[in-house]
């Protein structure tokens, strides 16, 4: 999938994008809410050597701290630290608890040491960041201070405690920790940003992911690319198809456009060889072959096209309904011997005659393949320039493999969105299997873009209604209009 693919599919799922985002910032912002503050108090300890004023030793005093200062950081969260801190502040938590609140760090090439802590209360952390400062300084001086062995061995005893000497280097506090004015975390301007970004990231991966996931076909040009079959009509969507199926009942619609369209370029995708029995089938139920059939019939007989649609779904049929007439009598009952075409033949007016299925019978298959129902079909051939038959869908049942053999072409009806790609290419392959010519695909249910009146012959190819002056407000315009008559 190209960026321009990803960029239509993301638009085409936004509210997608929009729900993760939604969920992504809530969540930032709960978490946020519900975050406990924590706020950090800093002090700065110096690290000077003892030497005198000879500038030799200031130098070797200065380089000494430099080599040391490092190792000083460690020893802040050591126990020799924290564990007086606890007991002098009373604090209600243990030495390893607070040492994992503390951090040290020596910058290079200085003999500076910045100790940091973090508390839920501010005032808190200053008293802590100041007790251990003045106790890290304690513990590094008397690390440092050299040890003095006993002298000699008195009577009576086996050995004395050495005596401490002054230490080499000494620690001042440079700066002292106050109470911080703000807490350092949450930070709810930089949570909020991490929730947007989250949130159009998770949006835009389940997009890829149902994109990748999705093996439908969106567009008619997606259509013809994957199965190399002419396209001879893409059907807009309209939600009042279920109340008003046939597009006589607006006659200016995109969708009557549409069928008009799908007649004229099936009359020209065979020009040497023009099919008279064509079967309209889709690969599983609910692709509105049906209503593609029965609407495609309508405009072939509006085009002046004696024209005959058979219901062949004998299963599901659909066609009598759709027009309001006898279901009852019609194909099985012509195929069974009980009644003649034109007895159970009935018109939807003009040049067009429909065929209804008949009663539903226990043996559709054997009947819409056996030699009594090619007859049928060449019977009607013979008497209308063209034959429509609405037949039932290729993948669930194997009637129509049967009967599409008796016929001269096959449309393929497939619904924008919701048909597979592998449901599209079983359905080619099974009329490939039995030698019936495909003649093109009927994209259906398509999506219509905003702003896209064509057809509508509102916006092109229709003159504007004539405005009707009200003779009482123009007197002068309506006498001298009269006079010219």
């Amino acid at each position: 999938m190209d960026l321009h693919g990803f960029l239509k599919a993301l638009a085409r799922r936004w509210p997608t994008v929009v729900v993760c985002l939604v969920l992504a910032t809530g969540a930032a912002l709960a978490a946020t809410n519900l975050s406990t503050p924590v706020y950090e108090a800093r002090t700065q300890l110096f690290v000077a050597t003892r030497t005198g004023d000879d500038t030799t030793q200031m130098n070797e005093g200065q380089s000494f701290s430099q080599a040391r200062v490092q190792s000083y950081a460690a020893i802040v969260t050591t126990g020799q630290v924290t564990r007086p801190v606890v007991k002098e502040l009373r604090l209600h938590t243990t030495a390893e608890e607070l040492a994992s609140r503390i951090t040290a760090a020596a910058p290079l090439n200085t003999v500076l040491i910045n100790i940091t802590v973090r508390d839920a209360n501010p005032k808190r952390a200053a008293r802590i960041a100041n007790a251990v400062a003045q106790r890290f300084s304690t513990v590094v001086e008397r690390l440092e201070a050299p040890k003095r062995a006993a002298g000699s061995q008195q009577t009576g005893k086996k050995q004395r405690r050495a005596a401490a000497g002054s230490s080499p280097v000494s620690l001042g506090v440079t700066q002292e920790a106050v109470a911080p004015a703000g807490p350092v975390s949450p930070r709810p301007l930089l949570n909020l940003a991490a929730g947007v970004l989250g949130g159009l990231l998770l949006g835009a991966g389940l997009v890829a992911l149902r994109e990748t996931l999705d093996t439908t076909l969106k567009t008619s040009q997606a259509l013809g690319e994957f199965t190399k079959l002419p396209g001879l009509g893409t059907i807009p969507y309209d939600k009042n198809v279920p109340r008003q199926p046939l597009v006589s009942a607006n006659v200016h619609s995109p969708r009557a456009e549409a069928f008009r369209k799908l007649r004229t370029n099936l009359q020209f995708s065979q020009v040497d060889e023009p099919p008279r029995i064509i079967a309209v089938t889709s690969s599983v139920p609910g692709e509105g072959k049906t209503n593609t059939a029965v609407n495609l019939a309508l405009s072939l007989a509006e085009a002046g096209l004696s024209t005959c649609l058979v219901d062949g779904d004998l299963r599901r049929p659909c066609v009598a309904s759709t027009f309001g007439l006898v279901q009852d009598a019609g194909l099985t009952t012509v195929l069974i011997g009980q009644a003649r075409i034109e007895d159970v033949m009935q018109q939807a007016g003009g040049q067009l005659s429909v065929l209804a299925s008949g009663a539903v019978p226990p043996n559709p298959t054997e009947l819409l393949a056996s030699a009594r129902m090619e007859e049928v079909l060449r019977e009607l051939a013979d008497t209308h320039d063209i034959v429509i038959v609405d037949t039932a869908p290729l993948l669930p049942v194997a009637d129509t493999v049967g009967l599409a053999s008796f016929t001269q072409g096959a449309l393929l009806v497939v619904r924008a969105a919701k048909t597979s790609r592998e449901q599209v290419r079983t359905a080619a392959d099974s009329l490939d299997r039995v030698n019936v010519r495909v003649l093109g695909t009927v994209f259906n249910m398509a999506p219509v873009p905003r702003g896209n009146r064509y057809g509508t012959y509102g916006s092109y190819g229709e003159l504007p209604a004539p405005r009707v002056s009200d003779p009482r407000k123009e007197p002068a315009a309506a006498t001298h209009l009269a006079g010219e008559k």
